[in-house]
């Protein structure tokens, strides 16, 4: 660190100047880059004044979900006034849920541009984690970029989270780039992968940095699951499909970017199409970069990642900072309006892999919300993607809590991602590629190739006793797999009523 005229606070420095309703800008975009200690410490100050009968609630925008230590510790504290633009804290989960905590659900690429746009107001606060900073005002971030340009230029105050477990050779990992607002935006000019278009650091006015603060945690990322038989399956007919693509031609050879989800099933995925022969070497381009992601890397299955966020477990990120040099070769973070942006995922043909919470027979995904209802986490960027991708995939288990629920139902019970956009569903049970397929023939082929055979003649029954209408609908009978879960807590055995 090169900073010597901006002055060090402790944590409970920088929460004094924390007020009730003040809006602040986290950085962070999953546990990956997240502040860990000032939260910790607004939080704490939040218990004191409600201790004291005095309010203390802030507005908590971040780039994606965080980890414990920010949006847990400041949900346990109950000091959300309103989040966005995306969550995966259970406390949280759960005061959004009651009403207690207002929280709207945002496309990520989005996020960046309406903060600046003002259409959230205004920002007192950008508090975000840096490798570096300097007295010229240039901040090296860690291991996320997400929002923290957009926050650090629009609010009023900066705080920075100096944290030295990350090394400030990080500098030069980040490709940070801002587009003009409308009328005087131009075309992001990104036409591979591997494009760098931006500064190496995030600028600003020195004077809005009122200070820093130490820190030297890692990043609070937990691992992911194994895989297990149903991951692994979802994981090879994804593979086997995309290699098929490519025999017919309707996939260039030397293939395409892939963009793929967050967790287990992508985790799978990702290592079946690394053990495919007949899918060539890859590019990622995506929002979140994995341990999966480096494990390709390191046996040159994945040749190059550009993100948003370096999201991996402590053992893989001590492998990386062993090896800085070489990685900073095949890894580039970017602003998420960047990483998610419609525009350059069109232009380069990512291959969208992202997973549904919920479809119906007809194509349309849930991917937010449980019985229709209760918010899990929120759309993240799938939207940014699915829309605009090459091809558009949606992966998911046929069905869940031991074969009471499911994942495939006559109507989604809330819908993120419509028919128009979703070209092809993948389950362990198989493919349906609904690229040119009606509604009838859209729902017989996920009913044949992506049911459970628990569920296959119930869903049958659903269409094809409703035989009038371009989309066969019956308004009475549109839930009835869902509420029969919620009277008996087991969605088979639905009669249906016409």
């Amino acid at each position: 660190m090169t900073a010597k005229r901006i002055k060090e606070l402790t944590p409970e420095e920088a929460a004094s100047m924390i007020k009730d309703q003040d809006v602040i800008g986290f950085s962070g975009f999953t546990p990956a880059g997240a502040c860990k200690i000032v939260p910790k410490a607004i939080a704490a100050k939040a218990k004191e004044e409600h201790a004291a009968g005095r309010p203390f609630k802030v507005g908590v925008v971040t780039g994606a979900s965080t980890g414990p230590s920010l949006d847990g510790s400041l949900a346990e504290a109950n000091a959300v006034l309103f989040r966005t633009p995306y969550q995966s804290d259970p406390n949280l989960r759960k005061q959004i849920n009651s009403g207690e905590t207002r929280f709207f659900d945002m496309h990520l690429s989005l996020l960046p541009q309406y903060v600046r746009y003002g259409f959230l107001g205004g920002f007192n606060w950008a508090i975000v984690e840096a490798a570096d900073v300097n007295d010229k005002g240039e901040i090296t971030l860690s291991t996320s970029v997400g929002a923290s340009p957009t926050f650090c230029q629009v609010a009023d105050k900066i705080i920075v989270e100096l944290n030295e477990y990350h090394p400030t050779d990080l500098r030069g990992f980040h490709d940070i780039y801002m587009p003009d607002s409308p009328p005087n935006r131009r075309e992001v000019p990104i036409y591979k992968a591997t494009d760098r278009i931006g500064a190496e650091v995030v600028r600003v006015d020195p004077s809005k940095i009122v200070g820093f603060v130490r820190n030297n945690q890692p990043d609070e990322v937990g691992a992911f699951k194994p895989s297990d038989p149903i991951t692994q399956k979802i994981g090879e007919n994804t593979a086997n499909f995309l290699a098929s693509e490519i025999k017919r031609g309707t996939v260039p050879p030397e293939f395409l970017p892939i963009q793929s989800g967050v967790g287990n099933i992508a985790n799978a995925v990702l290592g079946a199409m690394g053990a495919n022969k007949d899918i060539p070497d890859f590019m990622l381009y995506s929002e979140v970069i994995q341990d999966s992601v480096v494990d390709l890397m390191d046996i040159g299955r994945c040749t190059f990642a550009s993100g948003t966020s370096l999201t991996v477990t402590k053992d893989v990120m001590d492998k990386i900072y062993d090896n800085l040099k070489d990685y900073s070769r095949k890894i580039l973070l970017r602003p998420q309006e960047i990483s998610n942006n419609p525009e350059i995922v069109r232009r380069i043909g990512i291959i969208s892999i992202n997973t549904a919470l919920e479809l119906d027979i007809f194509g349309n995904v849930n991917s937010t919300h449980v019985l229709g209802k209760n918010m899990m986490n929120g759309i993240g960027g799938s939207g940014d993607f699915t829309r605009n991708a090459y091809i558009s995939i949606f992966t998911c288990p046929s069905v869940a809590k031991k074969g009471m629920i499911s994942a495939i139902v006559p109507n989604c019970s809330h819908m993120d991602h419509s028919e128009h956009s979703v070209q092809v569903v993948i389950t362990e049970q198989g493919v349906a590629d609904l690229r040119g397929k009606d509604p009838i023939e859209r729902a017989r082929l996920i009913c044949e190739n992506c049911a459970h055979p628990d569920y296959k003649d119930t869903l049958r029954g659903y269409f094809e006793e409703v035989a009038d209408g371009h989309t066969p609908a019956s308004l009475s009978n549109a839930f009835a797999m869902h509420q029969k879960f919620l009277e008996t807590g087991d969605m088979r055995g639905v009669e249906w009523k016409f």
